[in-house]
């Protein structure tokens, strides 16, 4: 089993600041990429930023110069830093692992946390 467990999300205000973290743990053999996806209410799950295991990122557009991913490989969690919040931003944030389970030799990309709320005021 695998499991990804996010913290960090709340209420802001718009132009504050939030940290998300996300830790992976279980059977795991090695992870590749992990990121962070979102969810308006009546919008479909967007990609905001991931980040592979060498450090390359990709950011959505809408979250350029605002939002910054990082990892912590040694203790398989990603972060996600959050400046500049607007209030388009509010949605469930979900994190996001390409796992690759001890003895196998492909990734999956099934792996998904539970969802934290963000939600930023105007």
């Amino acid at each position: 089993q695998v499991q990804l467990v996010e913290s960090g999300g709340g209420l802001v205000q718009a132009g504050g600041s939030l940290r998300l973290s996300c830790a992976a743990s279980g059977t795991i053999g090695s992870i590749n990429v992990m990121g962070w996806y979102r969810q308006a209410p009546g919008k479909e799950r967007e990609l905001v930023a991931t980040i592979t295991s060498g450090g390359i990122t990709n950011y959505a557009d809408s979250v350029k110069g605002r939002f910054t991913v990082s990892r912590d490989n040694a203790k398989n969690t990603v972060y996600l830093q959050m400046s500049s919040l607007k209030p388009e931003d509010t949605a469930v944030y979900y994190c996001n692992a390409a796992v690759r389970r001890p003895l196998t030799l492909r990734f999956s990309n099934d792996y998904w946390g539970q969802g934290t709320q963000v939600t930023v005021s105007s």
